[in-house]
């Protein structure tokens, strides 16, 4: 893809590089089922638009859903108005679609282009504003690695530099991002044995946003760390994050600790959030500790 395209055409390598599906299976939806219909360059060549892509990644969510390929083409042809009533109508997936500098980041990040990975977010960016970038961009692409790598599409080298790049992109606009001296403070920990911070990074820029200071305790921070800083520098709020329950698992007195600690600095909200952290508490009452999957109720 050429860096400055505004967006599109797409050649079928890059087609195939951006969806995860093979050049042959991609022609196959074409002129099996109509599914697209590319333009042709004087030399043959398919081009393909946002729009095509979109509807192949559809037509490949569903099919991972379990639909057969001829019924994912009705959906997604029938844009969900008219449906079979066979169709299970509740288990369809909601799809939302990805832009075309989503579309760039799935290709460069398919060749662990590092370089390329970081000029398409500068620019990204740039042309969106830090909230846009955020919602349109990193989050929906971070959960296409996610996704690729999960289903192993994508091994360990390709999730790993796309992860990376955008975590030290991020690191950079947090450290660049100017705020007021009074402004309030919220202070974002990993909890110990949790090396996932993207998250954090990204919650606490979305606090910039709205004129709170942040300071982070990156991955893996050593024991009692969290409370040493917390004593030092009062936040408004602290946000405990942990993806995994590795920490919960090695440390079993782990939350019991940071709940009472919680207790003892009443003035200061604490909140515990993360997949890991909402799959462990099932079922646990905190006393001091809020636990939530929702930045909306850590900001109000």
């Amino acid at each position: 893809m050429n860096q400055s395209r505004a967006s599109g055409p797409y050649y079928i390598q890059q087609v195939a590089d951006v969806t995860g599906l093979s050049k042959q299976v991609i022609r196959k939806w074409e002129e099996r089922y109509e599914l697209v219909q590319p333009e042709r360059l004087a030399n043959g060549y398919r081009v393909y638009s946002e729009k095509d892509v979109n509807i192949l990644l559809k037509v490949k969510t569903l099919s991972e859903k379990g639909y057969s390929i001829r019924q994912a083409v009705v959906i997604v042809k029938e844009d969900n108005e008219t449906i079979d009533l066979s169709i299970d109508q509740e288990s369809i997936l909601h799809y939302e679609e990805l832009n075309d500098y989503v579309f760039q980041l799935l290709e460069k990040g398919t060749h662990c282009d590092e370089l390329e990975l970081h000029l398409v977010l500068q620019q990204a960016y740039h042309h969106l504003g830090l909230a846009m970038f955020l919602t349109s961009v990193v989050i929906p692409f971070l959960k296409e690695v996610g996704n690729r790598w999960g289903k192993g599409e994508w091994d360990e080298y390709q999730e790993s530099i796309s992860s990376l790049v955008v975590r030290d992109f991020l690191v950079q606009i947090r450290r660049n991002y100017q705020c007021r001296d009074d402004a309030s403070l919220i202070l974002g920990a990993c909890l110990p044995y949790e090396r996932h911070e993207i998250p954090l990074h990204i919650i606490l820029l979305q606090f910039m946003l709205k004129g709170w200071k942040t300071i982070l305790i990156g991955a893996s921070p050593a024991p009692g760390s969290i409370e040493s800083l917390v004593r030092k520098l009062k936040p408004t709020k602290v946000l405990l994050s942990a993806t995994t329950t590795i920490p919960f698992e090695k440390d079993p007195n782990l939350l019991k600790s940071l709940d009472e600690f919680a207790s003892k600095n009443k003035e200061i909200d604490f909140y515990l959030g993360g997949s890991g952290s909402i799959q462990y508490t099932v079922g646990m009452t905190l006393r001091a500790i809020h636990v939530t999957d929702s930045i909306e109720d850590i900001i109000n």
